[in-house]
């Protein structure tokens, strides 16, 4: 059986075809070629139109149809990945009522904190794992209050994710997993959060009906398929946020295992299976994949919003340079970046910093010193230091990773940023062939009962590289001189 795996990234979306009997890719296409904007009418705000989504992943299915290298009416499932955390708007007609406010979007922080207050700490961290932050619900408790006319239109909400598998079928559904994305999961109850609706006001009718990440989601549209080449009534029988489907896809499954993706945002993911959380919500808790009433697998997901779009920027900066090029300018300079110092935080609130807005700082410049490359270096350098930083927030609550598997992709495929990396963390890293539309392809296969389990799925992904630390006492000298530029500058903040 051929499966079809979506995944709708913040920059583009990307779709593969996998021959569910090997496991192996077929073909894989990506749409649009360069990365799409983020709209941001006001400082802290973040936003994408969800039928601009739409339109790129029948492009990129259409795209990856022409490869020739399969029969599209022989696909037999589709699943989907998806950016965590935003608020898609439907009306009952099934219009989008005003583009999605995405996952680092900062406004909805105010909203977060008076919930959290009202509802309790010992209710959010033993309930939903988390303060409400500025996740789906506080964003939904933003539109209440400043569009009351949207608000009032509202027929469902949903997630990025769930949007798409409403344009392939009609059907609109959620997941225990979604709904925590979005602080609305009671973990104790194993039910919709109800104490957190009556809070924001919310009426119980705005949520999809529940199902489990693998189930059927709905069956592609007779109108959808003809357009798109497929056979009508395939199901969609995956849906799962990008950090759990990346965890998923490195087989991280049981408690310990720890995954990393360094991409448009810099994530560690962790799994327990305890109803874990962060006192301070630094880092939070969402329900994994293979989380049920029976067997608790918790995600504990770090976040840092900074680390692609630093990057990127940076890339701007010298010329548009290729990243590979970009890359090999940082690798000229040697550790430290002759003191150049950065903070990757100019991508809206953090949350491992208490959902503070600190911005992205460049320290300590030397006109007679610095050039690009050095530029390059502490870039990555910093980004590798903010994933320490929280890292060590992790630590501090009981996750204590020997090894941490990633995709070679992305910032990864940085040399720079993987020693980096590796020795600020004093963890060695496992490099796979970890692809977030391919995992989704394989989840729908777990969906509909194709494979018995994830084991199975995933039993001829292979380990590309194993990087060891072999620098960790320098990059941690390197990594305290960082610290404390970024605690005088919180500091600065609180003045």
């Amino acid at each position: 059986m051929l499966l079809l795996g979506i995944d709708v990234g913040t920059s583009s979306i990307k779709v593969s075809v996998v021959d569910g009997a090997t496991q192996q890719t077929i073909a894989s296409a990506q749409y649009p070629e360069t990365e799409r904007e983020i709209i941001s009418l006001q400082p802290g705000w973040a936003e994408q139109p969800p039928e601009r989504w739409w339109e790129d992943v029948k492009t990129a299915i259409r795209k990856l149809h022409q490869s020739g290298k399969y029969n599209p009416p022989d696909i037999g499932a589709i699943g989907i990945s998806y950016q965590m955390h935003g608020l898609v708007l439907l009306d009952k007609e099934g219009n989008v009522l005003r583009n999605s406010i995405i996952w680092c979007d900062s406004r909805a922080v105010p909203y977060g904190d008076k919930a959290f207050a009202a509802l309790g700490e010992t209710y959010c961290l033993q309930h939903l794992l988390n303060s409400p932050g500025n996740f789906t619900a506080a964003k939904l408790a933003w539109v209440k209050e400043n569009e009351p006319g949207i608000f009032d239109r509202i027929h469902k909400i949903m997630l990025p994710g769930d949007f798409i598998a409403q344009r392939l079928t009609g059907s609109i559904t959620a997941t225990s997993s979604s709904l925590s994305e979005g602080i609305l999961w009671d973990f104790k109850n194993n039910a919709l959060a109800e104490e957190v609706m009556n809070c924001f006001g919310f009426d119980t009718r705005i949520i999809p009906e529940i199902k489990h990440v693998f189930a059927e989601h709905g069956w592609l549209a007779k109108p959808v398929a003809d357009a798109l080449s497929l056979k009508a009534g395939i199901p969609v029988s995956y849906k799962a946020g990008d950090q759990p489907n990346n965890a998923l896809s490195l087989h991280v499954f049981h408690p310990g295992d720890v995954a990393a993706t360094a991409g448009t945002s810099g994530v560690i993911y962790g799994v327990s299976d305890a109803l874990t959380c962060d006192p301070q919500s630094r880092v939070n808790s969402f329900a994994h994949v293979n989380h049920s009433s029976a067997q608790t697998r918790v995600g504990v997901l770090l976040c840092i919003n900074g680390t692609g779009i630093l990057n990127k920027w940076i890339r701007h900066l010298s010329g548009n340079v290729a990243y590979p090029d970009m890359n090999a300018m940082a690798s000229s300079v040697k550790p430290g970046s002759d003191g150049l110092l950065i903070l990757p935080f100019g991508n809206g609130a953090e949350r491992m910093l208490n959902n503070k807005i600190v911005g992205a700082h460049i320290q300590h410049i030397d006109l007679n010193k610095h050039a690009n490359a050095h530029v390059a270096r502490a870039a990555q350098e910093g980004i590798a230091f903010a994933f320490r930083y929280g890292l060590d927030i992790m630590r501090s609550n009981g996750m204590q990773p020997t090894v941490i598997r990633a995709g070679r992709a992305n910032m990864f495929l940085s040399p720079v940023f993987c020693e980096a990396f590796v020795n600020a963390a004093n963890v060695p890293v496992e490099l796979y062939d970890c692809d977030g539309s391919v995992g989704a392809a394989l989840g729908a296969g777990i969906g509909i009962g194709y494979f018995k389990n994830p084991q199975e799925a995933f039993a001829n992904s292979k380990k590309l590289q194993v990087i060891n630390p072999e620098q960790a006492a320098r990059y941690d000298e390197l990594y305290q001189q960082w610290k404390a530029a970024l605690q005088k500058q919180l500091n600065s903040e609180q003045q």
